[in-house]
């Protein structure tokens, strides 16, 4: 990647921040886009450009690489009905797209392992908003050339979003649902994968981006406790749980995702494998 690059973040949220903070200022100019002006004057403050998504009427010419992290709504993707047709254009001169999606996708497999090749059998709402999404996408690539890689994010965790942070405020639940199971990815590693995929490009590509170690949500929370040397939550059963609705939906997918495929194809090597890792390491920044 000698030269400058120019990469456009359409939303630029806790993934995107990660990925940012990774790419060397000598070599990269950094566009991030907000839905508001204070988003966007955020986005500068961090020493980035930072421009509101409404004003953006197509795709700069200077741009070589675009990540979307905007999720998908009733009606469809923001970004393409805004940009579609721009990113059409755009398509032979872009070096490569990034459209973070979710595990989501795949739906509920009670528990079992999948991978890409696994049917994409989505059982929420939010899930097949985001297979329909991608598939809009895909179309862009089949019809256009679009470089587009896809990345079906487990539940994310870093700093500012843990479950450390959650036992110290008193808010942490053991919520027990038998034999449910999550994957989840340190934000860190997020951005090295992205950045993996940037080195390695194959265009038409989706990608499970999980670590090594799906577990049952109360372990980590337990785990977390024992770190800071806290008491364990008690355990409070899923149907008595008071869960937002937005929390209730995950529980409704129980799975454990490979990630063979980001190891194999793109040489990844994880930082955080497992919650322990990432958790340790939380810890350690909280004190400093």
């Amino acid at each position: 990647m000698a030269g400058m690059n120019h990469i456009l973040f359409l939303g630029f949220g806790f993934s995107a921040e990660a990925l940012a903070r990774r790419l060397d200022p000598a070599h990269w100019r950094i566009t991030g886009t907000s839905r508001t002006d204070e988003g966007a004057a955020a986005i500068r403050a961090q020493g980035y450009e930072g421009i509101r998504f409404d004003t953006l009427d197509g795709i700069p010419e200077s741009v070589t690489h675009v990540v979307s992290s905007v999720p998908p709504d009733a009606e469809g993707d923001p970004v393409l009905r805004r940009l579609g047709p721009s990113l059409a254009a755009a398509a032979h001169r872009l070096v490569w797209v990034a459209y973070l999606s979710t595990t989501g996708v795949y739906g509920d497999h009670a528990g079992g392992w999948i991978d890409e090749q696994t049917a994409l059998t989505p059982n929420t709402e939010r899930g097949w908003r985001r297979l329909w999404a991608e598939e809009a996408w895909l179309r862009l690539h089949a019809e256009h050339a679009l470089p587009l890689h896809i990345f079906r994010l487990a539940g994310i965790y870093g700093p500012s979003r843990n479950q450390l942070l959650t036992v110290l405020d008193g808010t942490a639940k053991r919520v027990i649902k038998p034999g449910q199971v999550f994957s989840r990815i340190h934000v860190e590693d997020i951005a090295g994968i992205l950045l993996a995929s940037m080195d390695r490009p194959h265009p038409g590509t989706a990608y499970n981006v999980a670590d090594d170690e799906p577990c049952p949500p109360q372990d980590v929370v337990a785990h977390a406790a024992r770190l800071l040397d806290r008491p364990v939550p008690p355990d409070i059963p899923f149907e008595a749980a008071a869960l937002s609705p937005m929390a209730r939906s995950f529980f409704a997918d129980s799975k454990r995702v490979s990630n063979a495929l980001v190891k194999s194809e793109l040489g990844y090597s994880f930082i955080y494998p497992s919650y322990r890792e990432g958790l340790a390491a939380l810890k350690a920044s909280l004190t400093q």
